[in-house]
């Protein structure tokens, strides 16, 4: 399982030139996300003018799909005041973008962990915007738009303390938990998923077995039913037609005194000693 440190190294890079404040938030939610058993990475931190027109080409006057819909200036990341995440697989290296992957075994999306995560911290995710939406997005404003970052404005220090502020209740939340026991807490967590799966798999099981039965009872209840038409057979509550004649011939021979319920295999016996001549003949013939 990757340690702390080393998701926090794969991100450290890309946290350079941000706002204080950003970096600050950028760290938290690295470290919180990996309490969640999230591991994440951050893919874009500060971003030039001339990355940014790059960026914008794409799709457009170069290949590849499109990723952003500002150009270089209309961007929070041109600021400092914006980062694009990923979700970092266990292997360290590769990174995932799929918003539905719940690696963390706990029924609730990787994604939407981090994304809540995020918005505790203060972010606002571009994944709430109605118009474009870029799901990797994080960004602080402070009450800004582009036109008065590339103006020069600087984020209000009222904005900036309030944020401060929040960063500081989320840190002394997280102070509360050793290292050790962030790292038994994701460890409790990987424990968790895999006993979900076990459960789950149990569960398929129990449904495999529980057709089983059902087929077996519904087997069961055939063979009952034939049984219980065999045994309607075997004793007929009164005499076939085609039995009649070697019956009263028994009948008069004294061979049988009650003719009634008799099985059919008797009726078709007595039929058989009848078309013999082994009985004498019944009706009109016998007088």
């Amino acid at each position: 399982m990757l340690t702390l440190e080393q998701v926090r190294s794969r991100s450290a890079a890309r946290l350079a030139g941000l706002h204080p404040v950003i970096e600050r938030a950028a760290r938290l939610l690295i470290d919180r996300c990996y309490a969640e058993g999230v591991p994440i990475v951050i893919t874009q931190g500060l971003r030039t003018i001339a990355e940014q027109n790059a960026l914008y080409a794409q799709g457009r006057s170069k290949p590849g799909a499109i990723v952003t819909n500002a150009r270089g200036g209309y961007s929070y990341h041109n600021f400092g005041l914006a980062v694009d995440f990923a979700l970092l697989l266990q292997d360290g290296r590769q990174v995932s973008w799929d918003r539905r992957r719940d690696g963390d075994g706990d029924r609730t999306a990787d994604w939407t962990e981090v994304v809540r995560q995020a918005k505790a911290l203060g972010f606002e995710w571009g994944g709430d915007w109605s118009g474009f939406k870029d799901y990797p997005h994080l960004q602080m404003d402070f009450g800004l738009a582009t036109a008065d970052l590339r103006a020069g404005k600087e984020p209000p220090r009222s904005r900036v303390e309030a944020a401060e502020k929040r960063l500081n209740q989320m840190e002394e939340e997280a102070d509360e938990l050793s290292q050790a026991e962030r790292q038994e807490l994701a460890n409790l967590r990987t424990e968790v998923g895999e006993l979900r799966s076990r459960i789950e798999a149990l569960a398929k099981n129990r449904d495999v077995l529980k057709q089983d039965v059902e087929e077996q009872g519904r087997i069961i209840v055939k063979v009952q039913e034939q049984a219980n038409r065999l045994e309607e057979q075997s004793s007929l509550k009164a005499v076939p037609d085609w039995a009649k004649p070697a019956v009263q011939a028994a009948v008069k021979a004294g061979w049988i005194d009650t003719p009634e319920d008799g099985s059919y295999d008797f009726y078709r016996f007595l039929k058989v000693l009848h078309s013999a001549g082994l009985l004498p003949p019944s009706g009109k013939e016998g007088k």
